[in-house]
């Protein structure tokens, strides 16, 4: 069976089971290494991807309940060569140890910065409370999220901080 995806702004086929999880499609057959596999039950967020703007965890996620669907990776948020706010906002706080966790941190903050566009402290911990990061980087990615928000305005046409 050939299926038909949108993913990063493409349309994909794959020949792949209906019931193939998202995770596998996108890194095995498409090559995509933004996605990581961690937990395959939806718990840690390395996984996370948009649909249709919003955060999911790729790993639970079969490739049919995404058909018709914008699906977008880490390997996606960058347009013409441009960063996305949110992923400068990461480098510029120096938010990563190993990195492993950070796919996920960087598309809830986007998820987050797609439906709130000034999002509160609590708003933003609240996104990023189920990641798992096991080495403690935790201040920087707090500190890079707040940067988003900013960069992520300036990059609408906002306020700059």
């Amino acid at each position: 069976m050939t299926l038909k995806l949108k993913v990063n702004g493409q349309n994909v086929e794959l020949a792949i089971p209906p019931t193939t999880p998202l995770l596998n499609a996108l890194r095995n057959d498409l090559a995509l290494n933004g996605p990581k596999y961690g937990c395959g039950l939806g718990e840690c967020g390395a996984c996370s991807v948009l649909v249709d703007g919003m955060a999911a965890r790729a790993c639970v996620l079969t490739v049919a309940s995404v058909m018709g669907r914008e699906v977008t990776t880490l390997d996606g948020l960058a347009d013409k060569g441009r960063l996305d706010p949110v992923q400068q906002a990461f480098i510029d706080a120096q938010a990563a140890q190993c990195g492993y966790c950070l796919n996920g941190m960087i598309i809830s903050i986007r998820s987050l910065l797609n439906h709130t566009s000034t999002p509160s402290s609590e708003q933003i911990g609240a996104a990023l409370e189920h990641h798992l990061c096991r080495c403690g980087t935790h201040l920087e990615i707090l500190d890079a999220a707040h940067r988003a928000v900013a960069l992520n305005a300036v990059a609408l046409g906002g306020f700059d901080d």
